[in-house]
């Protein structure tokens, strides 16, 4: 399924690949991989299950918009401990997304790409099919899978709400 005229990228309109994903649906399922402790791991929303968790959706972090993106919400999750899952996903290589994590000191967020099958950018409706990226958003599931913040920029250089997304996730925290 593509979807026109829902975003735009410096303000040419996009193309989105696959169903919107909303609040108050399921989870959609995707595989993506993540470089931790010198290994290369599958990441699927299975384990992400058990915990609120907030996903962050960004194009590339080798741009200014999302190295800021991840670096607020790094910061704002510090608050938060161990009590939330929180991760960064993008098309980027897993080491490039280790690297920028690394030298940013991103602790709070597990750096996740979806550069082998794209099956979150096309499960979530986040994949731009002109420029084979990921458009810009951020979703907040609660510990048994379901959505409960959903949003995607309109202005894919453009930031997300960072309040809604952090008060849906902390409303979830016991």
């Amino acid at each position: 399924m593509l979807r026109s005229g829902v975003i735009t990228f410096k303000g040419n309109p996009m193309t989105l690949v696959g169903e919107e994903v909303n609040a108050g649906q399921p989870a959609p399922d995707f595989q993506a991989h993540a470089f931790e402790d010198g290994a290369m791991n599958s990441v699927t929303l299975a384990d992400l299950k058990g915990k609120p968790t907030l996903i962050s959706v960004v194009p590339s972090l080798d741009t200014g918009v999302c190295q800021t993106q991840t670096k607020k919400f790094n910061d704002e999750l510090s608050a938060l401990g161990d009590k939330v899952n929180a991760v960064t996903i993008s098309l980027d290589l897993p080491f490039a997304m280790n690297r920028f994590c690394g030298a940013e000191s991103i602790q709070n967020m597990r750096a996740v790409s979806d550069y082998q099958d794209r099956s979150f950018g096309q499960n979530w409706g986040m994949l731009i099919d002109e420029l084979k990226i990921l458009a810009r958003g951020c979703f907040v599931v609660d510990a048994d899978g379901k959505v409960v913040h959903a949003e995607t920029v309109s202005e894919v250089t453009s930031e997300p709400d960072y309040g809604q997304a952090l008060a849906a996730l902390k409303g979830l925290v016991s």
